[in-house]
C-alpha cells in the first residue's frame, strides 16, 4: 500500500511538466526578434529549437539510471535548478552560440522534467490511482503547444524576447523549495545500486539524435544528404544497441524482455504511430490559417484555445469512460475518429466561419485528452517496480520523438503536394490533412491487439501478473 502524499504533490509535478512544454514551444514566435537582437537570420535561430530537442532525446534515457541511484528528491531538484540557471543563461545569452550552450544545459534539466514526475506518481500511488494522478500531472502536455506561442507572442509584443526564458526563473525556484518540503524520496525498487549502462546509454542516444536531427533537417532541401546520413547513423546505432541489450539482458539500459509485456510493447509502438497526426497538427492548423487565410498570427493561437479547454474540461471523464468500455475499445475507436476528425480539416476553406470551425477543434481536443490519458497509463500498468524506471523512461522518449516525427512528416507532405500542385498551397494543406489523418486512422490497428481485459486493473484496482 502505497503511503498518503501531500495534496500539494500532484499540481507541483503539473508545473513541472507544463514548464517544460511550454519552453519547447514558446520560443517559435519569438524567433524572429532574437533573431534581429542577435544579429542573425531567422533561419539560423532554428538551432536553438533543435539544440534543445536534441537534449532531451539524448539525455531522458538517463532519467531511470538516476531517480534510482540518487533518489527521486534530488534528481527533481537538480533537475529544476539546472532548467532555472540555463534559462537564466538564455536570457543573458549576447550571441547566438552562447544562447545554444544556453539551450543545452536548459535541455540537461528539461530532459528529467518529464519522465521523473511521472516515475514519482507511479511510485507515489496505488494502481488504481493511477490513471487520475496520471490524467492530472500530464494536462500540461496538452496545453504547452498551445499555450506556448501565445504566451511567446504577447511576451516578445509588450516585453521582450528575454522575458520568454526569465519566467521560467521564478516558478523553478518556487518548485524547488516546494520540493524540499513534500516530495517523496524513491529509489531503485529493490533497494541494491542500479547499474549504469554506459554503452547502451551511448548507442541508444546515438539512434535518438541521429532520428531526431534525420527529421528536423528533412524538410531543408540543402539538408537531404546530411539528413539522409543522420537517419542511417541513427538507424544503425539503434540495430547495435538491440544486439547490446540481448547480450547484457536486464543489465541492459532498456531490458530487452520489456517487450514481453504487451501493454507496454503495443502502448509504447501506438504511442508513436497514433501521435503522427495528432503532433503535427498545433504545427499545421496556424500555418494555415496566417499562410493560406491571411490570418493574424493572435486569431490563429486563440482558433486552437478550445483544443486546450477541452482537454481540461475531458480529463474528469477519462476514467469513466475506460471503465466503461474498457481500454482496448476506447483506444481503437478514438484513435480512428481522430483520425476522421484530422481528415474533416481538409474541408475548411477561407470563408469556413470560426463559429463552425471551434466545435470541430473542441471534439478534437476532447479525443486527444482521451488517448493521451489512456495511452499513457495502459503502457506502464502492467510493469513490474523493477521496470517502471526504465519503461517510463522509454516511453518519454517514445513521446519527444513522435512529436518530432509529426512535424516533420506534416511540413514534409506540405512541401511534397506544395511542389506536385505547383504552389496551390491550400489544395496542398487538404491533402496533407487528408494523408496524416489517414495515418492516424490505421494505428487503430494496433490497439486492436490488445485483450479486451488489458488495464482492468487501473480502474478497479485488481492487481494482474505480467
Amino acid at each position: 500500500m502505497a503511503q498518503p502524499q501531500s495534496r500539494w504533490l500532484p499540481i507541483l509535478l503539473a508545473v513541472c511538466i507544463f514548464m517544460q512544454m511550454l519552453d519547447a514551444t514558446v520560443l517559435n514566435t519569438a524567433l524572429p526578434q532574437m533573431a534581429a537582437d542577435l544579429h542573425q537570420s531567422a533561419l539560423n535561430m532554428q538551432s536553438a529549437v533543435i539544440s534543445y530537442a536534441l537534449t532531451l532525446a539524448l539525455f531522458m534515457p538517463l532519467s531511470g539510471y538516476l531517480t534510482d541511484r540518487y533518489g527521486t528528491k534530488k534528481v527533481f531538484s537538480v533537475s529544476m535548478a539546472l532548467f532555472v540557471f540555463g534559462s537564466l543563461l538564455c536570457a543573458a545569452a549576447p550571441n547566438l552560440p552562447l544562447l545554444v550552450f544556453a539551450r543545452v544545459v536548459q535541455g540537461l534539466g528539461g530532459a528529467m522534467m518529464v519522465p521523473v514526475p511521472r516515475l514519482i506518481v507511479l511510485r507515489a500511488y496505488d494502481k488504481a490511482e493511477l490513471l487520475e494522478r496520471l490524467n492530472f500531472i500530464v494536462m500540461p502536455a496538452l496545453l504547452g503547444p498551445i499555450v506556448g506561442p501565445l504566451v511567446g507572442g504577447y511576451l516578445v509584443e509588450y516585453a521582450s524576447w528575454h522575458w520568454v526564458f526569465l519566467i521560467n526563473v521564478p516558478i523553478g525556484l518556487a518548485g524547488i523549495a516546494l520540493a524540499a518540503k513534500i516530495m517523496p524520496d524513491f529509489y531503485a525498487a529493490d533497494g541494491g545500486k542500479p547499474h549504469f549502462d554506459l554503452i547502451g546509454f551511448l548507442l541508444f542516444g546515438a539512434a535518438a539524435v541521429g532520428l531526431s536531427l534525420a527529421v528536423e533537417m528533412l524538410t531543408h532541401p540543402g539538408a537531404r544528404l546530411f539528413s539522409a546520413v543522420c537517419a542511417s547513423g541513427g538507424l544503425a546505432a539503434g540495430a547495435l544497441y538491440w544486439q547490446h541489450a540481448r547480450h547484457d539482458g536486464d543489465a541492459a539500459l532498456y531490458p530487452p524482455r520489456l517487450r514481453l509485456v504487451r501493454t507496454f510493447r503495443l502502448g509504447i509502438l501506438g504511442n508513436l504511430v497514433s501521435r503522427l497526426g495528432m503532433g503535427a497538427m498545433p504545427f499545421l492548423m496556424p500555418l494555415l490559417l496566417q499562410v493560406v487565410f491571411a490570418r493574424s498570427a493572435s486569431t490563429a493561437g486563440w482558433t486552437l484555445a478550445p483544443v486546450a479547454l477541452a482537454a481540461l474540461l475531458t480529463k474528469p471523464l477519462v476514467k469513466p469512460v475506460v471503465g466503461r468500455f474498457g481500454y482496448r475499445t476506447v483506444l481503437v475507436w478514438n484513435t480512428r475518429i481522430i483520425g476522421l476528425l484530422i481528415m474533416a480539416m481538409a474541408l475548411v476553406t477561407a470563408s469556413t466561419p470560426l463559429w463552425l470551425l471551434v466545435p470541430a477543434l473542441f471534439c478534437l481536443g476532447m479525443c486527444n485528452s482521451l488517448q493521451y490519458s489512456a495511452m499513457n497509463t495502459l503502457t506502464l500498468a502492467d510493469l513490474r517496480p523493477q521496470m517502471e524506471g526504465s519503461g517510463n523512461s522509454l516511453m518519454a522518449v517514445n513521446q519527444q520523438l513522435a512529436i518530432g516525427f509529426g512535424i516533420a512528416l506534416g511540413a514534409l507532405l506540405l512541401n511534397f503536394y506544395g511542389g506536385e500542385l505547383r504552389g496551390d498551397m491550400h489544395r496542398a494543406f487538404r491533402l496533407t490533412f487528408v494523408s496524416i489523418g489517414a495515418v492516424t486512422f490505421c494505428a487503430g490497428w494496433v490497439f486492436a491487439f490488445l485483450h479486451p481485459n488489458d488495464g482492468g486493473n487501473l480502474v478497479h484496482g485488481a492487481e494482474k501478473a505480467v
